[in-house]
């Protein structure tokens, strides 16, 4: 009776392995040429129904296979974030994949074990399920972004992301061997028990939890564990690059918090000093380095680092207010970013794919629905009033402000300031520089219709943020109920 209760607590997730497998012998039994449209459209079915399960579960926190899975609030919110991503990625790199000749079925099926992963990831209770849920999502992830194999760089970019990935992971796991050693247990409630419980923190279990913080510093591309960021993205396939700057950088966020506000929330003190250098060292490299960027891919790497360290401020204020300001920072990253990278996809001349920023020029005279799309995505991501990016940094800003963290807030107005420097210059290569060879034309309704959504769902947030910012207070009120 028990496993069957918890196998209806993680049904979402069980639904997705199940039409994985499925997908896998459909496609091996499919004809090369219809193989990839079939499980494509299979895999974006299967995250909507997956969505449909996580929205209609059981409310409250459920717990399961032995406390090692949790299904709360907070999680329902993320997997619907992360399950909503990767359905539009895979919907907006169709033509693409195609093109660059990396249209195999394997592809949709290796972004819904990621997908499964980081959804394991938000739902740990456990350090042992948490690293088993990083584990997964990464091992499909080094795929994906090698997957273009007659590419020097994609291969470059898949092994440069295995190595420093695979160093992550060792730093992570030794940091809960140290926390399991000094601790006595491995279980989120258990940990925190005994940090809630105790005197002193031993210096053992701090410096296991600095390991686990370095860990998932390097999953959401924080300073200085950044650097494998830039390369990654401009070798990778453009629709993986994609996936990349949205669900794996909001799993690995939620997961910090759930970490963070969860068992050591008792060790706030010691761990909050961290983040805060962290994101000041994030936001300011980020939008320094990016100036000097002449790839639009290299760009959105730097700009994907920037935003990590806008939403560790919300982590570093420690409050109720500052991880709900995470929340509704992620769900508008998520849309800005996707938004972004489908204007990147239409973006060819000749058939080729263009990643120059000087390639955009008179955009907006040849274009100018898919300029002024972007130009609404660049605006929001400097945080220009009245779009959604602009609530995002101001929740986030507020958030600090309230937790007295008055510097960090400065240092982010600044740096954000400093960083619009960049968005601005793609306006301005668009509508102010002399026309170039024009770019191809811009087919597929798919890709128009998600850019038109992304672009109106920025334009109009203001008319009722409260919609988003109730969803994200309740999600974030779980990690606060003792």
């Amino acid at each position: 009776m028990n496993s069957f209760v918890d196998l209806l607590i993680s049904l979402p997730e069980l639904f997705l392995v199940l039409t994985a497998m499925g997908m896998m012998v459909a496609g091996v039994y499919t004809s090369a040429g219809k193989a990839y449209t079939l499980i494509s459209n299979a895999a974006v079915l299967s995250l909507f129904g997956a969505i449909g399960l996580v929205l209609f579960a059981k409310t409250g926190t459920t717990l399961a296979f032995n406390d090692l899975f949790i299904n709360d609030g907070f999680a329902q919110y993320i997997k619907i974030i992360l399950l909503l991503a990767a359905a539009l990625v895979i919907l907006i790199g169709d033509r693409a994949v195609r093109k660059i000749k990396i249209a195999h079925f394997e592809y949709p099926i290796l972004i819904i074990f990621a997908t499964i992963g980081m959804m394991l990831m938000v739902s740990a209770n456990d350090l042992m399920s948490l690293y088993v849920g990083l584990e997964l999502q990464s091992l499909a992830l080094y795929v994906v972004a090698a997957l273009n194999r007659d590419s020097l760089r994609s291969s470059e970019a898949g092994l440069k992301y295995f190595v420093l990935g695979a160093l992550s992971s060792g730093m992570l796991l030794y940091g809960c061997s140290l926390i399991y050693g000094y601790a006595g247990t491995t279980s989120f409630t258990g940990l925190e028990t005994a940090v809630a419980g105790a005197s002193n923190i031993s210096l053992g279990l701090l410096t296991g939890l600095v390991f686990l913080i370095v860990g998932l510093a390097f999953k959401v591309a924080a300073v200085p564990f950044h650097m494998w960021t830039p390369d990654v993205y401009e070798g990778a396939p453009t629709p993986v690059t994609a996936f990349f700057a949205a669900a794996p950088k909001v799993a690995s966020m939620a997961l910090f918090v759930r970490i963070t506000m969860g068992p050591f929330q008792g060790m706030a003190d010691q761990w909050q000093q961290i983040i805060i250098v962290l994101s000041i060292l994030s936001m300011v490299l980020a939008a320094l380095a990016a100036i000097s960027q002449t790839n639009i891919k290299r760009l959105m790497a730097y700009s994907s680092i920037g935003h990590a360290g806008y939403a560790l401020i919300g982590l570093g204020a420690g409050t109720k207010q500052g991880t709900t300001a995470i929340l509704i920072y992620l769900a508008i990253y998520i849309v800005m970013v996707i938004g972004t990278f489908a204007c990147i996809l239409c973006m060819k001349r000749k058939g080729n794919s263009v990643e120059q920023i000087n390639d955009l020029a008179g955009l907006g005279k040849s274009h100018p629905a898919i300029a002024a799309a972007l130009l609404l995505f660049m605006f929001s991501m400097a945080g220009i009033p009245p779009l959604a990016g602009f609530f995002g940094k101001l929740y986030i800003f507020l958030a600090a402000i309230e937790a007295e963290l008055y510097s960090l807030a400065v240092i982010g107005v600044l740096s954000s300031v400093v960083g619009s420097f960049y968005y601005l210059r793609i306006v301005k290569v668009m509508y102010f520089d002399n026309l170039s060879d024009e770019l191809d034309s811009v087919t597929g309704k798919r890709i128009s219709v998600i850019i038109s959504l992304c672009a109106l769902t920025i334009l109009l947030f203001f008319l009722s943020p409260s919609l988003l910012v109730d969803s994200a207070s309740t999600a974030a009120s779980v990690l606060f109920e003792k």
